[in-house]
Parts: structure tokens; sequence; C-alpha cells
């Protein structure tokens, strides 16, 4: 019998990435969004949001953490992970989240690292990046920036040549 487990969302941030390490140094985020839907019904317009939480591991996990902050629309391919534990009063736990496996940014840009007046120089090109597995895919920014740049950051939107997929 075959599976299938593949998440696909559009939305914004909901709270600043949190970026821990492992044991092993394997950087680790974890962050919430929120996916908002708005239908029709008898002529009613109706919304609902739902909150999804979500981890991202190595190198994505340190883009996201540097790019998006809380408020940000963000892009997200992944897959559904089921985790079980025991609580410190002994009760069973459990939760359902999405573990990132593709991301893209939308919208603005202008994420924490055009706030803090980072990301420096680069060359080349624009698009969103987009990344899978460990490949670059056609007209992403790794594809298309070709080469180091120089220094000279600051403020204003994030140029999307500056991330390093």
């Amino acid at each position: 019998m075959a599976n299938f487990n593949k998440v696909i969302l559009l939305g914004n941030l909901t709270r600043d990435i949190k970026l821990r390490h492992t044991q092993g140094g394997m950087a680790l985020a974890k962050f919430g969004m929120a996916i908002n839907r708005k239908w029709s019904q008898n002529g009613e317009q109706k919304e609902s949001t739902c909150f999804v939480d979500l981890t991202a591991w190595g190198r994505q996990a340190e883009v996201l953490a540097q790019y998006v902050k809380k408020g940000s629309q963000l892009f997200v391919e992944g897959r559904l992970e089921y985790s079980t534990w025991e609580s410190q009063e002994g009760g069973k736990r459990s939760k359902l989240e999405v573990v990132v496996e593709n991301f893209q940014f939308v919208g603005s840009g202008a994420g924490r690292g055009a706030e803090e007046g980072g990301g420096g120089g680069g060359s080349g090109g624009g698009g969103g990046g987009r990344r899978t597995g460990g490949r670059s895919q056609p007209g992403s920014a790794e594809a298309q920036a070709g080469g180091g740049g120089g220094g000279g950051g600051g403020g204003g939107d994030v140029d999307y040549g500056d991330i390093p997929f």
C-alpha cells in the first residue's frame, strides 16, 4: 500500500524563530505559522485561522532565523511528524507538527537581516530561494549568485541574492 506525507502551507509567522543547536552542533529552528482561510457560506463571509507548529533543521534553520521574523509571510513544503512523550507530571502528551523540507520567502522580504543592517553584498540574482535536499533549484538565488560579492550591508529590504542557497 502506498503512503504519501506532504504538507504545503502559505502563512505568516506567529512568533520569532527560536534557534537552538543540538549537542552535535546541528541547528534547530522552532516556529509557528498562522494560515487564514476565507469562504462564503449562504452569502455570509466566514474566516478561520489554523495555527501550525513547524521545525526546520540545519542550514535551513539558520537561514530562516536570520531572514524572517514574527509576521513574515512564508511558503513551506514539509511533512507531518507525530511525537509522543511523557510530561513531568507523568501524563502522556502528543503533538503533530510540520518538519520543513523546502521553503520560499514571500512578500516584502523585510525580515530580520534587513532590520539589523545585515545581509552583506553578494552578487547576482534576485528571486526567492528554494532548497530541496541539498540541491539548488534552477532559478534559485544559489544558482544565480555565481560567486561572492563585496560587503556593504545597510538597511532596506533583504536582497534575496544574498541568501546562501
